[in-house]
């Protein structure tokens, strides 16, 4: 039986225990892939012949993987520090291990997409390097059947327009960080809160849905200011100097819950109104009592742009091609664990008010770099916060055989912010010209399989 929670002390103790010594810091990255058929890039079902379900059974043949399964489906893989699991409408992700250096995140990743890649030859399906399934509506995808996601579905058109697009069209990339104590720990919460809108804009990959252009450089981005308004979105408390483990712990005390899990069966907690832990923690709920295990499934169904859990999780940027996957976990690692570049990204954004955040990460999905803070465009903005990333790096020198440091991974990404293109920009520009609005060349060109000169 898991600990009882009596205070909000041990609430807070739950975050306390999660800091490290600076030299047992990593980094673990998780990796969302929209999978489609190879032929006209609708959203692959689950069940049946040639869906999901069976590329994870191949997957786990192939490869000596645990499985986990629920109700008798193969809903996730385990093995070696990392997990392969299925998102709501059937996107693939990779949850990396925790990992010292971005060579062994790179190593860890290619490893996994050579194993996808070689069961998808086994199937007509393929990879996409966007944010976004492009083409399959929601009503045409296909819901996991895992328990929690049926307690969410629902709820989600009860509390914002776009939250079931979010469930089964988008797809991601998130990396986690540690921290030493509290201190460092709403540090870099606050730096990384700060950095939304140029972030939304660096890593913009989602403008086609539905078959067509969507009028947004990160529509997923944009998804998510209408999907929950109790438990997304920038959370204005962690960007003041004063906030602390305390003031996290009672914005999730507020929010209200999906679910209890009991011997691995989910009691619905939406179904008699909105039930928030604080209230579970006081008068317990279908006979059961708030446990500290509650609270950290609680907090992973909080979706704020940055989560605070035993670590911290930015999740803002949409999905990239696998050449800039790991631009992310690059980019955080040379912000965050450096505290010069912690100061210097801080500089950048920290006179923005909040409302200005919020009209900023608006203008970012919708216009990508060519967004605007006052007079000063965004490509100039992200690439002077690229160039401190890169000097973070370079100065944590970790090397890889060839001796490079951990900043080449971010040498496309700065090439592409020279530029002042995104992938979105790339991907409207080829759909109105050389694609034509042909859904086939499109999935052609960006697929992890295509070729350099696609793009």
């Amino acid at each position: 039986m898991s600990e009882l929670l009596e205070s909000k002390e041990q609430l807070i103790g739950y975050f306390e225990s999660g800091a490290k010594p600076r030299d047992r810091w990593r980094v673990g990255s998780e990796y969302e892939k929209i999978v489609v058929s190879a032929d006209d890039g609708r959203a692959l079902p689950f069940s049946g012949s040639g869906g999901v379900e069976e590329i994870m059974r191949r997957l786990l043949d192939r490869y000596g993987y645990e499985p986990e399964e629920e109700n008798g489906r193969l809903l996730a893989l385990r093995g070696d520090g990392r997990s392969i699991t299925v998102e709501p409408g059937g996107q693939i992700e990779l949850s990396g291990d925790q990992c010292e250096t971005i060579h062994d995140a790179h190593l860890e990743f290619t490893a996994h997409i050579e194993e996808l890649l070689t069961v998808a030859e086994d199937f007509d399906v393929t990879l996409l390097g966007l944010g976004m399934q492009p083409v399959s509506r929601i009503t045409e995808i296909e819901l996991l059947p895992k328990a929690r996601y049926h307690i969410m579905y629902p709820y989600m058109q009860r509390r914002g327009h776009l939250g079931q697009r979010m469930m089964k069209q988008t797809a991601g990339v998130q990396s986690n960080l540690d921290y030493s104590d509290e201190a460092d720990a709403m540090r870099k919460l606050r730096v990384s809160m700060g950095i939304v809108p140029l972030v939304y804009a660096i890593f913009a990959n989602s403008p086609l849905s539905d078959g067509t252009l969507n009028g947004y450089q990160s529509y997923r981005g944009h998804i998510w200011t209408d999907t929950d308004p109790d438990r997304c979105g920038i959370l204005e408390f962690v960007l003041r100097d004063d906030s602390s483990f305390e003031a996290y712990a009672d914005w999730a005390l507020d929010v209200p819950m999906y679910f209890i899990i009991r011997d691995h069966s989910y009691i619905d907690c939406t179904r008699r109104g909105r039930i928030t832990f604080r209230e579970y923690m006081r008068s317990g709920f279908s006979g059961q009592q708030a446990t500290i295990d509650d609270w950290g499934n609680h907090l992973t169904t909080l979706f704020p742009e940055v989560r605070l859990k035993k670590y911290i999780e930015i999740r803002t940027p949409d999905s990239q091609p696998p050449a800039l996957m790991l631009s992310l976990p690059a980019l955080l690692k040379g912000l965050l664990y450096d505290n010069d570049c912690l100061d210097a990204a801080w500089d950048i954004v920290k006179r923005w008010s909040f409302p200005e955040r919020k009209t900023l990460a608006d203008d970012a999905c919708k216009f990508g770099l060519g967004a605007r803070a006052g007079r000063t465009a965004f490509r100039d903005l992200a690439l002077e916060l690229l160039n401190i990333a890169s000097q973070g790096l370079v100065r944590q020198h970790k090397l890889n055989e060839r001796g490079d440091d951990e900043s080449v991974h971010l040498l496309r990404l700065l090439d592409q912010v020279r530029s002042g293109h995104t992938q979105a920009d790339l991907v409207i520009e080829r759909w109105k010209g050389r694609w034509n609005y042909d859904v086939h060349r499109m999935v052609e060109c960006c697929s992890y399989q295509a070729e350099a000169s696609c793009f």
